[in-house]
């Protein structure tokens, strides 16, 4: 049985079993590669900038900001092992980072609180209903101005890849591109060393994610980045890079408020 077809698994309490193995001080998966550096740079220059970081796991993209020079930067994760995690390196590091547990569809900030708002590949997580109503509380939370950018697997990843190997896939089963939307699939996502992470992925196609963003009041045109492996990655490891070149990775879609 695929695991399209199995029941639902919950996200707080994967990655509170999984918290650990995370963790980390520089790139170890495939996504710290090929997705987070093009997502700091999309940023642009945050210094000075107040910052909230959507799905901020164990504080990995927020200490990189931090280190950018912004103002403030406030992480928001939904489990509760992930944060502990987080608030440890702050302990050591020092940064001035804010880790709290807490829903993304819920967030707790005063109206036009941040000048950014960034989600590393948190909104594959939800389904198309929750992440609506995350849409608008980050249209709420930002200032006029404003930017939003968020990270997700490319949509057609999964009905691409021909089977399930490392070092990055989701098993959709006999699912299709559009039969798959807003059902749950699992995957892995490898790191250098050759050791698989747990990744799941509620399926949401390209118009889900724009029509979220129009109903939450974004209505500017928004920029749209695939993401994928580059000659500099095969240069760096062909056998760990290799299985994946020339496939839609990520997807990266910034927009204004």
């Amino acid at each position: 049985m695929s695991s399209g077809d199995t029941a639902d698994v919950d996200t707080g309490k994967l990655y509170d079993e999984n918290a650990s193995r995370w963790q980390r001080r520089e790139p170890s998966s495939l996504s710290d590669f090929t997705a987070r550096p093009a997502m700091f740079e999309l940023c642009d220059d945050v210094r000075g900038l107040d910052v909230i970081d959507l799905g901020c796991g164990e504080g990995y993209c927020s200490r990189e900001l931090a280190s950018r020079g912004a103002g403030s930067v406030t992480g928001v994760e939904l489990s509760p092992e992930m944060v502990e995690l987080a608030q440890s390196q702050e302990a050591t590091l020092g940064q001035g980072v804010v880790y709290r547990q807490g829903d993304v569809a819920q967030l707790a900030d005063p109206s036009g609180s941040f000048d950014l708002a960034l989600g590393v590949f948190v909104y594959n997580y939800v389904g198309t209903e929750a992440m609506g109503e995350s849409f608008r509380e980050v249209h709420r939370v930002l200032r006029p101005g404003g930017a939003f950018l968020f990270s997700v697997p490319h949509p057609a990843l999964a009905f691409i890849q021909k089977e399930n190997a490392p070092p990055f896939y989701f098993d959709v089963g006999d699912a299709g591109y559009f039969s798959g939307r807003d059902r749950q699939f699992q995957g892995e996502i490898y790191r250098r060393d050759g050791t698989a992470l747990p990744v799941q992925m509620v399926h949401k196609t390209f118009s889900d994610y724009f029509s979220g963003l129009r109903a939450a009041g974004f209505s500017g045109m928004p920029d749209v980045h695939e993401l994928a492996v580059t000659p500099e990655h095969l240069e760096l490891d062909t056998g760990f890079f290799g299985p994946v070149a020339d496939l839609p990775l990520h997807v990266a879609i910034r927009v204004s408020r």
